[in-house]
């Protein structure tokens, strides 16, 4: 097969699968999904002498590369927002790009947003695209053993911060239900106020009757 056959292969069977692995990582960007994908075959051809008989995990290293120049640009550009005070724009760009808390699992994305960039990706890339040790370490630009003792190391640290969570959320709860509650006391505030009330007027007419029959004596 020559090279131009073999790009050709490539992108026809590929296509989709990078731009699945580029689009979850610019969430709510399809504009720069375009361009980076773009950019991602464009940099394929030009390379095509060098793509491997399992070109995928070779186009997902590309890929790493061009988002990694686009996510700099971003960068770049909410900086200018906040210099010229646009505060509302950078707002907005910001409410695109950030997991929906609505969407089932967003725990899931929350715990993984504290770990380090590279760690998310490790396990981005076991997870999403499902790459064996061997396809990760092509991605990754690595060898085999590094790549996985970087899962490994990545995995360690994803259940350290899920076990964090769960104790954080039964430290809430336990908090929550030790607190007494006083149950019926706005109820029975009520009912002492009706009553103050009704002794209030008991008085007033009292002494009304009174006031009558003295009036009554004088005449």
């Amino acid at each position: 097969m020559s090279t131009d056959d073999a790009f050709a292969e490539a992108y026809r069977a590929h296509y989709w699968a990078v731009s699945r692995f580029v689009a979850r990582r610019l969430d709510g960007q399809p504009h720069e999904v375009e361009e980076v994908v773009a950019e991602v075959f464009s940099i394929a051809w030009r390379r095509r002498g060098e793509l491997p008989d399992t070109p995928l995990p070779w186009l997902y290293g590309v890929a790493r590369n061009c988002l990694a120049n686009t996510v700099r640009g971003l960068g770049r550009y909410r900086k200018l927002l906040h210099r010229l005070g646009n505060h509302e724009a950078a707002h907005q760009r910001q409410t695109m790009e950030s997991p929906d808390a609505e969407r089932p699992g967003s725990w899931v994305h929350e715990v993984l947003a504290r770990l380090s960039p590279a760690d998310q990706e490790v396990l981005r890339l076991t997870a999403w695209e499902e790459l064996t040790v061997e396809e990760l370490a092509v991605t990754l630009g690595c060898g085999r053993s590094a790549a996985a003792m970087r899962l490994h190391r990545a995995r360690r640290r994803l259940r350290a911060e899920i076990d964090r969570t769960r104790m954080t959320g039964s430290a809430q709860a336990g908090s929550a239900q030790a607190r007494p509650v006083r149950a019926g006391s706005g109820q029975a505030g009520s009912v002492r106020a009706e009553a103050g009330r009704a002794g209030s007027v008991r008085a007033a007419a009292g002494r009304a009757r009174s006031v009558r029959a003295g009036g009554d004596g004088n005449v």
